[in-house]
């Protein structure tokens, strides 16, 4: 099958780089530096034990027009830059392509293929206008889980920081010849695939802890360890948690870890610094609305109140603001003296 990674900067960068290590037909969308690195040198990947591989025969493309038809479309973008590129998929598909979006948070297509009261329902809070449910055709979908890290050391480059794991999954539960392919095409090339029969349960599971510590970390500028060790911002990440378990319950959900289970996860992670803090660092637009709005939505959608999560969203959008009007980003500096 011929992949076509649109939006090579971390996730999609290594995704891509991996299938086309394997042997895998694989073309990069990419823009800017990053593409011009690309085609002078191919795709440079550094791994998490320090060895180092490059794509060297890999293909790119600067629009999905350029790129042309591919069998599968990795969609490797965050939440909130879909849209901008929904009406440009179209171009890379015949009639049987496969589309796999890589993205944090509630995901645009939940409630698609779902089945029950909600069947259809577009998540407003990820696809404000309704464009990318306008333009991809939900029986393309499977969804996928992103577990790994990574990060785009330099234009051309990126470098794993941990994980392996995408679990795959038919959003309405089924058993299908494409996902198995898929998987399979996954596991050779090194990167673990289980299939799901509820691939939205495994999105809660990893949401649970995005959808807390992400805006904690940016609003306080502290790691994983430092918030789960600190009793004010355990405790506070504990209620936002308790929400979300509540508001994904009344959807049949139920997580396989217990909460304790979870927070004591993120601690033994150590002093990292979550996605959306290096974000708000770099001074980059970033994932509130897929990671923490979503769950806001779904709550209301299903009648389940959410105050906790909804007071840190509204420190964390303020913060977005600030620094968009202000053009500024903000960062922790050492004291001296």
């Amino acid at each position: 099958m011929k992949y076509c990674v649109v939006g090579a900067g971390s996730i999609g960068g290594f995704v891509g780089t991996k299938l086309a290590l394997a042997g895998e037909d694989v073309t990069l969308v990419a823009r800017g530096p990053n593409l011009q690195a690309i085609r002078a040198h191919g795709m440079r990947l550094i791994m998490h034990d320090g060895t180092e591989h490059v794509a060297r025969d890999i293909r790119s493309a600067a629009t999905p027009a350029e790129a042309g038809v591919h069998d599968v479309v990795i969609l490797g973008m965050k939440a909130h830059q879909v849209a901008a590129v929904a009406n440009d998929i179209a171009a890379l598909c015949h009639p049987d392509t496969i589309i796999i979006p890589m993205q944090n948070g509630v995901p645009w297509w939940y409630f698609q293929r779902h089945g029950g009261a909600f069947d259809g329902r577009t998540v407003t809070s990820v696809d404000p206008e309704g464009a990318v449910a306008a333009a991809i055709d939900p029986q393309r979908l499977i969804g996928c889980v992103v577990y790994p890290a990574c990060e785009l050391a330099a234009p051309g480059v990126v470098r794993h920081i941990e994980g392996d794991r995408f679990p795959l999954g038919e959003l309405d539960g089924s058993s299908s010849e494409r996902v198995n392919a898929i998987a399979a095409t996954f596991s050779r090339a090194g990167l673990k695939a289980p299939i799901l029969d509820n691939i939205r349960a495994e999105i809660w599971l990893k949401l649970w802890g995005n959808l807390t510590f992400n805006p904690i970390s940016s609003l306080t500028h502290s790691t994983l360890v430092d918030i789960c060790q600190f009793p004010l911002t355990r405790e506070l990440a504990a209620a936002m948690m308790r929400e979300a378990q509540a508001v994904a319950g009344r959807l049949g959900i139920t997580f396989r870890v217990s909460l304790d289970k979870r927070i004591a996860g993120a601690e033994k992670v150590g002093k990292h610094k979550t996605s959306m803090l290096q974000d708000i660092e770099a001074g980059r637009d970033p994932e509130i609305d897929a990671l923490v709005g979503s769950v806001i939505e779904v709550g209301r959608i299903v009648g389940e109140p959410t105050p906790h999560i909804e007071a840190v969203y509204a420190l964390v959008k303020l913060l977005a603001r600030t620094m968009r009007e202000e053009k500024v980003y903000i960062r922790a500096h050492s004291l001296i003296g």
